[in-house]
């Protein structure tokens, strides 16, 4: 396979995790990001989604929705480019 191959499984393989997530509410969330994001995203940009990604669903939607201050070792900047894009199209 090459990495232009590579890259591009990943990102397919990303957007199905973001739509079965486990939870409807984080489905609706990262499932529209991954939609809008992954085909423009490097591997850098990849990791920091699957990073995300690989936390649990429930402290991650209380940290979506304010509830909860994220832990130290979260990319809070990839965190608030996905809140920021689902409030926005949650105002469409």
């Amino acid at each position: 396979m090459s990495a232009g191959e590579d890259i591009s499984m990943r990102r397919k393989k990303l957007r199905y995790r973001a739509w079965h997530r486990g939870t409807r509410e984080m489905d609706l969330v990262l499932g529209p990001y991954a939609d809008a994001h992954t085909e423009a995203m490097d591997a850098a940009q990849l990791d920091r989604l699957e990073a995300l990604m690989s936390e649990e669903d429930p402290p991650l939607l209380k940290w979506v929705m304010g509830q909860e201050t994220p832990p130290d070792h979260i990319d809070r900047e990839f965190l608030d480019l996905v809140i920021a894009d689902h409030h926005a199209r949650l105002a469409k």
